[in-house]
């Protein structure tokens, strides 16, 4: 990122000389979890690999495939990150669940993650992150019925379109 007083990519609505690139830089610490996964979303927005390796915890960071992740940032057009949940285990460990809107090659993905973080040397560090699948679908309007037009606009009815059972 050239300009450090445009928004910070994380989407805290603080500038990025205020947010994230002091802590990609090196000049504090994350005080939380939320703050470093923060800073690591920003890293991959801005190619700040060097971070992402760094800000890993020492038993997994052999695990970083830097030219990968080097690809997928510089690849990626990174539009946003959502915090789901933050949860605090104890004083030295968290769990942090985001979903991170990117586009890469011309399709707009969302990489959804449950991170475990953990004090390393009084330091958080990111330790690993499952993937999370098949987010909740809640329905705002009442479902269709089996004779109602299908709502992804097929123009068949919902019993031969959608509500086929499988």
């Amino acid at each position: 990122m050239s300009d450090n007083n445009q928004p910070c990519p994380c989407g805290s609505g603080a500038t990025f000389a205020d947010c994230c690139e002091p802590v990609i830089n090196g000049e504090r610490e994350s005080a939380t979890a939320d703050e470093l996964m923060r800073a690591r979303y920003s890293a991959f927005a801005t190619g700040a690999i060097e971070f992402i390796v760094s800000s890993t915890h020492s038993r997994t960071r052999r695990e970083v495939n830097v030219q990968d992740t080097t690809e997928w940032s510089q690849t990626s057009v990174w539009r946003g990150l959502q915090i789901l949940e933050t949860r605090e285990v104890g004083d030295n460990q968290a769990y942090v669940s985001f979903a991170a809107q990117f586009t890469q090659h011309g399709k707009d993905l969302n990489h959804r993650e449950k991170s475990l973080f953990e004090r390393e040397d009084g330091k958080w560090r990111f330790v690993t992150g499952d993937e999370l699948k098949n987010p909740t679908v809640r329905y705002e309007a009442p479902r269709p019925g089996r004779n109602d037009p299908c709502p992804c606009g097929s123009g068949k009815k919902y019993k031969k379109c959608c509500g086929v059972q499988g």
